[in-house]
Order: structure tokens, then sequence, then C-alpha cells
């Protein structure tokens, strides 16, 4: 029986699980979050759940549904070009400030990082060691409040599901992208680092539209044409 005193850490347990089910693709938009069900699945009581699925809905990735209940937000055509945009500025920002701030040691690991998922591929190890090669460039940014302001704006883009990385030649893409934007910090021209990095962005951007078009159903309002 879940105490008290346990509750919390089973809360962030239960959200870090959900928040995992939904950055793979197991969760997504406009599925019920049923208390008991996913209670049952994660092995706690309801009350973690409750509390996880409450931090969901303060992150903006949860919404509640007359006569539904709690369920993984939908995001429309205008919703998806605006997160987009916001993360091409604020990644942007981060490779900027990067190419001013970053040690010889940090910009030696990401280039360290980049050659290892061009190793990789299109395997599944690479979706993750692609987002510890962002974290890190956001590291070196040295800069906390934009760092809050991208973990915030990457739970709502959760929401869009598995990373574009798994559409074809894209990993690959990425990589000669990233390799671009390392040029830049190591030659600490931070104007075109920015440049490289909303470039990056703009590319993801256009491969996860034409993978929600190929969705019917799955996103509301996307009928009209990418710029």
């Amino acid at each position: 029986m879940t105490t008290e005193d346990d509750s919390g850490p089973q809360a962030d347990g239960a959200y870090a699980r959900l928040l995992s089910e939904l950055r793979e693709g197991r969760l997504n938009p406009g599925d019920r979050l049923r208390e008991t069900e996913l209670a049952e699945r994660l092995g706690m009581s309801r009350t973690p759940v409750r509390e996880a699925i409450r931090q969901l809905e303060a992150d903006g990735v949860v919404t509640h549904v007359p006569r539904q209940g709690a369920c993984i937000r939908t995001l429309d055509y205008a919703e998806v070009m605006e997160l987009y945009e916001m993360r091409s500025v604020l990644e942007g920002t981060a490779a900027r400030l990067a190419a001013r701030a970053a040690s010889d040691i940090e910009i030696e690991e990401l280039v360290n990082m980049n050659q290892q998922l061009a190793k990789l591929g299109s395997a599944p190890e690479a979706f993750i060691l692609n987002r510890q090669f962002h974290a890190a460039l956001l590291d070196a940014a040295k800069n906390r409040f934009l760092a809050r302001s991208i973990h915030a704006l990457q739970k709502a883009l959760m929401i869009l599901g598995p990373t574009t990385l798994t559409e074809p030649d894209r990993a690959e893409k990425a990589v000669e992208e990233h390799f671009g934007i390392l040029d830049a910090i190591k030659a600490r021209d931070g104007a075109f680092a920015e440049t490289a990095m909303r470039a990056h962005i703009e590319a993801a951007q256009r491969v996860r539209v034409r993978a929600l078009r190929a969705q019917p159903g799955r996103m509301s309002g996307f009928d009209g044409d990418l710029l």
C-alpha cells in the first residue's frame, strides 16, 4: 500500500513513465488517461498517477475533455507551426551562446557525440543520443533561463510523438547539419551558429509536417500548405 511519504517519488516515477510513452509514440493525441488502468499498468496506486496527470496538465500536455476526462492534447496546424518557430528561436539562441561560452572540452564532447550519431544511423540508440547532443549543447550555452524555456517547450513537442529521425534519410542529414553547427561554434561565430541551428530545426519541421499530413485525423486544421 502506498503511503503519504512515498507518494511523491511514485508520482515522479509515474510522470517520467508517461512522458517516455508520449515521446515514444505509445501515447498519442486524443488518448484518454484513465487513472485505474494506468495505475494497474504502472504497478502503483491511483494517487501518484493522479498527481502525474495533474503535472502533465500543468505542462500543457493533458487537457480535460467533457464526458471523457483527462486526454492527451491534440495540436492543430497553427500550434505545431508556433512550437517549431519557438524551438528555432530558442535553440538558435542556445547555439549562438554556446559559440561564446562553450569550453574546448564541451565542444570536443559534442563533436564526439555527433560522430557516434553518424555511426548509429537510424538505430533506436541514435534517438537517445540525439536528445543528449541537444541537451549538451544547451548546457554549453550556460544560460539557466534559456534552459528552462527550452525544457518547457520540449514537453509540448512530445505531443507530436517520436523524433523525425525515424524518417528515411533524416538521421544522416541531421548529423551533417550538426557538424555545420559545430563548425560555427568551434570558430566562435555566434551568428553563423544560430543560423545553422535555425536551418536544422526548420528541416526537422518540414519532415514533421509531411509526416503529420500523412496521418489522417492525427491533427486538426492540417490541410494548408507549409510555407
